[in-house]
């Protein structure tokens, strides 16, 4: 472990979040959710194929993502690289 643990949140019931080891897949720094009326999801580290860490609410809970707070989304996105291994529990 490098860094954490951290405090987030997941997703809501019905948007589960994944959970198991993954490898980062893609990276980007103000993702935009197409899904989600152009919602702003800001430092996105990408772990899984629609499901990212990102900068979120810690209070609501999300639709699959991992919200974390801006200053560990940013740690999240400055650390880590596409094909890292990322591990994600419940």
């Amino acid at each position: 472990m490098i860094y954490g643990p951290v405090s987030m949140l997941p997703g809501r019931t019905g948007h589960a979040t994944p959970t198991g080891t993954f490898h980062v897949l893609s990276k980007e720094k103000m993702h935009l959710s197409k899904e989600f009326d152009n919602a702003p999801m800001p430092n996105s580290v990408f772990f899984y194929p629609g499901d990212a860490f990102h900068t979120g609410s810690l209070k609501v809970y999300s639709h699959g993502c991992v919200h974390l707070s801006a200053t560990s989304s940013l740690r999240f996105f400055n650390t880590l690289h596409v094909g890292d291994v990322v591990q994600v529990v419940s």
